[in-house]
């Protein structure tokens, strides 16, 4: 049975680097998904077919074209902040246009953003560099998530008295 405990989710460690938070989700690693690059508002993902991700027509699966979509453009988003944040998908929209198969890559960029939303686009290309489906999504800015341990460590330049 799983309870909101068992399914906390990757936290970031005193001293850790957040840009590797992505790397410790254990879908990503199940898709085996890889981040090629997330900089400035721009970020890369890639993920190669396998039987297991395909549909009946021999394609990757619409499902996982989407979450291709999803992640590059909330990479893009927490690039955009310099990984100081985490970003969740709050409005999502997809468009396929032909079957995605082989190695599928997605580009996803920022297009506008304030202090809580960042609004972005994505396109996912086969290998031939044909368009497989295109995505735009707004995405909400939290706070990384903390592991027990950062948040029981004393913040630099924290000024509470000592007792």
């Amino acid at each position: 049975m799983n309870t909101a405990a068992s399914m906390a989710g990757p936290q970031v460690g005193v001293g850790a680097d957040p840009r590797q938070i992505f790397s410790q989700v254990p879908f990503m690693a199940w898709l085996q998904m890889r981040r090629e690059f997330s900089q400035g508002g721009r970020a890369r993902l890639a993920i190669d077919a396998r039987e297991e991700l395909g549909n009946v027509i021999g394609a990757v699966h619409g499902g996982v074209v989407v979450t291709l979509l999803d992640v590059a453009m909330a990479s893009a988003a927490v690039s955009y902040r310099d990984f100081q944040c985490t970003a969740v998908t709050l409005n999502l929209s997809t468009s396929f246009i032909e079957p995605g198969r082989g190695r599928l890559v997605c580009d996803g960029e920022v297009l506008a953003c304030d202090e809580q939303v960042a609004t972005c686009r994505a396109v996912v290309s086969d290998a031939e560099g044909r368009v497989v489906a295109r995505g735009q999504g707004t995405f909400r800015y939290l706070p990384l998530p903390l592991s027990p341990a950062a948040m029981a460590s004393p913040a630099v330049g924290d000024t509470k008295p000592q007792r």
